[in-house]
Formats: structure tokens, sequence, C-alpha cells
């Protein structure tokens, strides 16, 4: 898989895009929320956390949806992040969002980011949610 950097020749924080070779399989997830931090608890916003609580809770369960299929968190090439305003801020929390991204992207687990589109919207399927992820992965076909 190739990658395309940045203007200085380094990758970024996010790609510039990705050339994905004839052949590979692609896995492509629909939007996934938050869990709750508490099973027995979910009618609130703190209910699932915060913007980064929430972005890491959703990359957790795509990382198990990618796993179960064959995949690693590091096949993902292309992302699309939905926020919705926290309520205690006012606004998105990007910086937030960022947090929990680079615990699973650019990072000693993971060193290869993605291409990703970030958009804010004015809701979710539901008020306690601040973060919905779409992932598209791709890998090698099997010899």
């Amino acid at each position: 898989m190739l990658s395309a950097p940045g203007p200085d020749g380094k990758p970024g924080l996010i790609l510039k895009g990705v050339i994905v070779p004839a052949g590979y399989e692609t896995f492509y997830l629909s939007g996934q929320l938050a869990d709750p931090i508490d099973p027995a608890k979910k009618e609130t916003v703190d209910d699932f956390g915060d913007t980064k609580t929430q972005t890491v809770s959703t990359l957790n369960k795509i990382k198990a949806l990618l796993e179960s299929k064959g995949y690693a968190i590091g096949d993902v090439v292309k992302m699309q992040a939905f926020l919705a305003a926290d309520p205690k801020l006012g606004k998105i929390d990007f910086m937030g969002f960022n947090a929990g991204f680079k615990e699973f992207f650019g990072s000693a687990g993971n060193p290869n980011t993605v291409a990703r589109s970030t958009f804010q919207v004015a809701n979710l399927v539901s008020p306690v949610f601040l973060v919905e992820l779409e992932v598209t992965a791709v890998k090698a076909p099997k010899k």
C-alpha cells in the first residue's frame, strides 16, 4: 500500500491520500459509536464520556470488528469522523478527538496513519454521542 506524504515529504497526523494496489481486499465499516463507560448507565453524555473518551471507545470497537475479520487497526486507510458539539464546551472538541486518534494511529503500537475527513455535525443519532467513525481497511490478498 502506498501513501502520499505531506508537502515536506514526511507523514503528518493524517495522510493527503492513499493508493491501494490492485487486488487488495477491502473492508468497509459502517459508522460506529462509543459504548457507555458503565453498561448499566446510558442516559447522558457523561455516561459515554467526553470526546476523547468516546473516540477511544469507538476506535476500540472498530479494532475489535477489524480483528474479527482478520484485519488490524494498521490496515485502516480511510476514516470519516463525525463530531457533535460537547454540551459542556458548546462546540466540538477537535483536540480531544485528535488525542484519542493519536492513541491508535501514528503511535508506537501502529505507526500507520490514515486519509481522513472530519465533519462537524449538528447531532448524531442520540444526543449522548459526540463521535461517530466510519473506516475503510485494506489488506493484501491471501496467497
